[in-house]
């Protein structure tokens, strides 16, 4: 007998952002041009307050482990910003700090995913909720998040997928890769409907909840107390904060989870960087101008974007709502959204993720990140373009 990998190894996917930024840093590396509008991250560098609390952390010892939930500090400056923007009090000693987001997702599907259960997560939807999910044993349900309804979930839908099998339910608004946010009337909707479902609990993906463009708002399943005994909540500082390398998350559990929330962090991490949870606290308790100068040129270049997709052959576009994404429709190029991946990365030298990274559903669509900068979406448009004219007339 040889060495074999356990089989639910098999069931995890990917996230192919990270493989065509690998291909893009090849092709530079080569010395070719390459304009990335594929990769979630927004480009402005951590403000440098933040930068400086991480380093006078450092500087001042904090080198050891910290507690495996988190240092309280942090944990209340978590509790005190949810009070502040929501209106809402938290215990600390429901909140987890993390090493990012995925963590929230893999311990959610870990905590509460089984073979004989099943778990509904959207599609389009962020790849690591299904890979998560089936990795977990339970069987992943998507519900469809269409282009028609700007690509937010219909409350019915979902509730008229449950049954007795479903432990979870994933939502996430705003939404990636499709920059849609959900009314606050179908989230109402949701949560009176779940009434009927006390067995279900929900994990609401709130972590571009700060990203939402002017006419839009963002409703935090936080505001609902009805369902707090079964509400997870995913957030962090990557994307408000411009500190995906930093590696931060946290996580509010219900308190039927929490115990066992910290016992997987124990196992899998022990703690979190101690340095880096100073600068997160720094990031909580110091200026927030940061967050609407980065919300500000996402929105313009999200308009950039949409606009530009529009006045091209064979692709539409719905102006994004919220996040930094743009999910163009380009059915009507007659090309399959891994081909058109393939193609402008190594023809036209612009990084893109296929749609159908994101879901069964999503054929036909292709993801632009609006995290670079309006003079570099305006060249990838214009590459774009006299791509799909020479390609589109052959």
């Amino acid at each position: 007998m040889v060495a074999s990998i356990n089989d639910r190894a098999s069931h995890l996917g990917t996230e192919t952002a990270f493989t065509v930024l690998a291909r893009a840093a090849e092709l530079t590396a080569a010395g070719r041009d390459i304009i990335n509008l594929g990769i979630g991250q927004p480009d402005f560098p951590t403000p440098e307050h933040i930068v400086e609390a991480g380093i006078k952390a450092l500087r001042d010892g904090h080198h050891g482990y910290t507690p495996s939930g988190g240092v309280l500090p942090l944990k209340e400056a978590v509790s005190a910003d949810i009070h502040r923007r929501h209106g809402v009090d938290i215990s600390p000693g429901n909140i987890q700090i993390l090493p990012g987001g995925k963590v929230i997702i893999f311990f959610s599907a870990m905590l509460m995913g089984e073979a004989g259960r099943e778990i509904i997560y959207p599609d389009p939807g962020f790849p690591i909720y299904q890979s998560a999910i089936a990795f977990s044993g339970a069987t992943p349900r998507p519900y469809p998040l269409l282009e028609e309804n700007n690509f937010a979930f219909s409350a019915d839908d979902v509730l008229g997928r449950i049954t007795e099998k479903t432990s979870l339910i994933i939502v996430n608004s705003p939404a990636n890769p499709t920059g849609g946010v959900t009314p606050r009337e179908e989230i109402e909707k949701l949560v009176r409907g779940l009434e009927d479902h006390p067995h279900v609990a929900i994990m609401s993906d709130e972590i571009y909840d700060q990203l939402v463009f002017e006419g839009n708002t963002m409703t935090s399943l936080l505001e609902f107390p009805e369902i707090r005994d079964r509400l997870i909540i995913l957030n962090g500082w990557s994307k408000t904060y411009a500190m995906t390398g930093w590696r931060l998350g946290y996580a509010v559990w219900p308190s039927f989870l929490i115990e066992a929330a910290d016992k997987l962090a124990v196992n899998i991490h022990s703690c979190v960087n101690a340095a880096a949870q100073q600068a997160a606290l720094a990031a909580l308790t110091g200026p927030q101008d940061c967050i609407a100068e980065m919300r500000q040129a996402f929105e313009r270049r999200a308009g950039l974007i949409s606009r530009g997709l529009n006045a091209l052959p064979g692709i539409t576009c719905r102006p994004p709502a919220g996040a930094f994404y743009a999910f163009p429709n380009i059915s009507l190029t007659g090309l399959s959204s891994q081909s058109l991946q393939t193609s402008l990365l190594e023809e036209a030298g612009v990084a893109l993720i296929s749609g159908t990274s994101f879901g069964d559903l999503c054929e036909g669509y292709i993801r632009f990140s609006c995290a670079n900068s309006d003079d570099a979406i305006g060249q990838a448009l214009e590459r774009i373009r006299t791509w799909l004219e020479g390609h589109l007339s052959a």
